[in-house]
């Protein structure tokens, strides 16, 4: 009887050690029905051994900072691990605050302004090309053709 208590004691405390684990993993807190479309200026590249986060000053069409309510409309995406996106090009050294780049996410359920990588990540340099920042005028660095835009 001691052994079955033991046993049933070990199995929940592992329940309990991996649920945090899987909850990180979990993609739930974003509207994967829905993808934005967004232009910025990278502010602040954040690297992570499990999702790295791009957060970026949201550009117009004509490359100027869009404005609310008096102050700069700034958003966030989260990637795959900094190796990961290294891989694709995107790196302290190569993608530089400052850097243009268009990039396509799940925005949160929430409202917030912060979304999910959703398979299209374009380079632009340091200043908005004529035309946009588009496959045409950019570097496309990650494209999955699953996700429409």
């Amino acid at each position: 009887m001691k052994k079955v208590v033991l046993a049933a004691a070990g199995v929940l405390l592992l329940a309990v050690m991996v649920a945090p684990a899987l909850s990180h993993h979990s993609f739930a807190m974003y509207d994967q029905k829905t993808t934005k479309t967004m232009t910025g200026k990278l502010v602040r590249y954040i690297p992570g051994a499990n999702h790295a986060q791009l957060i970026f000053d949201v550009l117009g069409p004509d490359g100027k900072p869009m404005m609310q309510n008096g102050k700069q409309v700034q958003w966030g995406v989260e990637g795959p691990s900094a190796a990961s996106l290294a891989r694709q090009g995107v790196a302290p050294k190569t993608f530089p605050e400052g850097s243009v780049f268009t990039v396509r996410l799940y925005p949160l359920r929430d409202g917030r302004p912060f979304g999910a990588l959703a398979g299209l990540l374009i380079f632009c340099g340091n200043a908005m090309p004529a035309g946009g920042c588009t496959k045409e005028t950019g570097k496309v660095l990650l494209e999955n053709a699953n996700n429409d835009a």
